[in-house]
């Protein structure tokens, strides 16, 4: 465990993560060193792995996704179902 010379701002929603994440013991430091060194790449690796056309198809999935349920909730809300 290293001594803390900076100081980053993170939202709460982000701390909340990493107190979820942390270990008996553990600094937020100790948690996100844990964190990164899970992955054996550079931060970026994930990013970009889709295609442009495996990409729009599972955006085009979602959309069609959000519209059915978005009529369902309609029907519910008539007393169709």
């Amino acid at each position: 465990m290293g001594t803390a010379n900076e100081q980053i701002r993170v939202s709460d929603t982000v701390k909340r993560e990493l107190e979820r994440r942390k270990r008996e013991g553990e600094s937020y430091n100790d948690v996100l060193e844990r964190m990164l060194g899970d992955n054996s790449g550079d931060f970026a690796d994930g990013f970009g792995r889709w295609s442009d056309e495996e990409a729009e198809r599972v955006r085009e999935g979602r959309k069609e996704a959000k519209e059915e349920r978005k009529a369902r909730m309609q029907q519910l809300g008539r007393g169709d179902a």
